[in-house]
């Protein structure tokens, strides 16, 4: 028991890492959040973790059921992924890279952005097939037990790697002028843009 619970803990630190050490656009746009904040940042990346954790529990508790509504509907989903992420590139650019406006106490601010990065997250459908794909392997490894404990794996790798993010971004914004911080904002939003071209293509 105690070796099939390891086992479950050490694949869900696995795929919390693997889906979230190759920064995307999300992650591109959490290390821009952190050169403006650390708070709001911070509350992101847990936005972003949690994300994962609900993609997680889905793809244990239905496994195929999940992957074959998702690829019903995927080209459509990256689509509209796509068009939200063009947005946010273009919004960036047209605003001039300025500090956002005031968003009153920073409490307010920290739930904003875990309202957003929860949103953005939610919308990119290959975190989803990437779990059910996993899950599907591990079978019946998985079940009661194991995979709460796969899960929670899941969080706790992603929220510590997005958390890294944060600090190494808050840690940046410190050191840097406002001219290399607003060159770092142009380069950042013409990465999440083309990130939008890469998940549109191929068109439905």
């Amino acid at each position: 028991m105690t070796d099939s619970l390891t086992t479950a803990a050490l694949a869900g630190a696995a795929a919390g890492l693997g889906v979230a050490v190759p920064v995307g656009a999300v992650g591109v746009l959490l290390l821009q959040e952190s050169l403006r904040g650390r708070r709001a940042a911070a509350a992101g990346a847990c936005a972003v973790a949690g994300v994962d954790l609900l993609y997680a529990c889905a793809a244990v508790l239905l496994g195929p059921h999940l992957s074959g509504a998702l690829a019903d509907g995927e080209a459509w989903v990256r689509l509209g992924a796509a068009l939200v992420l063009a947005v946010i590139a273009v919004r960036g650019v047209l605003a001039g890279v300025r500090p956002p406006a005031s968003e009153g106490s920073p409490a307010a601010g920290a739930r904003r952005t875990f309202v957003r990065f929860a949103g953005l997250t939610l919308v990119n459908p290959t975190t989803a097939l990437y779990f059910t794909a996993l899950t599907t392997g591990q079978g019946r490894a998985l079940e009661q037990t194991g995979g709460l404990v796969f899960v929670l794996a899941v969080f706790a790798a992603s929220l510590v790697w997005q958390q890294l993010l944060v600090a190494a971004g808050s840690l940046a914004g410190a050191r840097i002028g406002d001219r290399a911080r607003s060159w770092t904002f142009r380069v950042g939003y013409g990465i999440v843009a083309a990130y939008a071209v890469r998940l549109a293509l191929p068109l439905p």
